[in-house]
């Protein structure tokens, strides 16, 4: 094949790739080619086998509530060392899904967390924590992905629906997600013992009281059991080492 001048083989292998268009089905491989083909494109995902792209973010009702979770969940990431906190990562969840979640937060795959990362650095595998900002609760996050999550064993769901000022935090028994129901206006992970989030102080943007709340569960009993155990885990996978 002839090629232009200064074009490579690989050039224009890509320029060869369709676009994503929103509504395409696709399998994971054909999804991630096409993505990685498209640069400028900062949001897609493959949700059921259905390809859908995000329009362009707002502030309020996106970009800022993202900030004030990251904010919240880094806290609790630098106090808790063997878990793993990640902003809008690819999530291979299996073989009709590769999500593109606002936030998650594992425990590492080498003290017992059940994702993993691949060789060419996506978690594979279900996080324990997963959280998506949505617009409300017509959006995706609370119908096809949220099955989908539960179906792979995501442990638990928070989606903030920031239209409706509400904000989910599910929790997985057997194969459906339930309600998490706040103890005092708090909730209170049961994966990541002492993340706890004021639900109404977060809501209202009062970032000092959510921090608050949460050093108070960062020294709780509960944290500290947490982290020795992870420790623990730590120090026996070194002796095989």
């Amino acid at each position: 094949m002839n090629l232009s001048s200064g074009q490579t083989s690989s050039q224009n292998q890509i320029l060869a790739l369709p676009p994503l268009e929103n509504g395409d089905r696709l399998t994971p491989a054909e999804f991630e080619r096409r993505y990685a083909a498209m640069p400028n494109l900062k949001k897609a995902e493959l949700i059921e086998g259905v390809v859908y792209m995000a329009a362009a973010l707002r502030f309020r009702s996106h970009g800022r509530p993202h900030a004030l979770l990251m904010a919240w969940l880094t806290d609790y990431w630098l106090a808790t060392p063997g878990t793993e906190l990640g902003d809008n990562p690819t999530v291979r969840l299996d073989g009709n899904n590769s999500l593109q979640p606002d936030a998650i937060l594992l425990i590492d795959h080498a003290l017992g967390g059940q994702s993993s990362l691949s060789q060419d650095d996506y978690i594979e595998g279900a996080p324990e924590l997963v959280i998506e900002v949505a617009a409300s609760s017509a959006a995706n996050d609370l119908h096809d992905k949220k099955r989908a999550y539960a179906r792979n064993g995501v442990q638990e769901y928070i989606v903030w629906q920031v239209l409706e000022t509400r904000i989910d935090w599910f929790i997985l028994q057997g194969e459906n997600y339930v309600n998490l129901v706040p103890d005092d206006g708090i909730f209170r992970s049961q994966i990541f013992p002492g993340l706890w989030l004021a639900v109404e102080a977060l809501l209202a943007e009062n970032m000092t009281q959510v921090l608050e709340v949460l050093q108070i569960g960062l020294r709780s009993s509960e944290h500290q059991k947490f982290l020795d155990q992870l420790n623990s885990t730590a120090k026996e996978n070194l002796k095989y080492t």
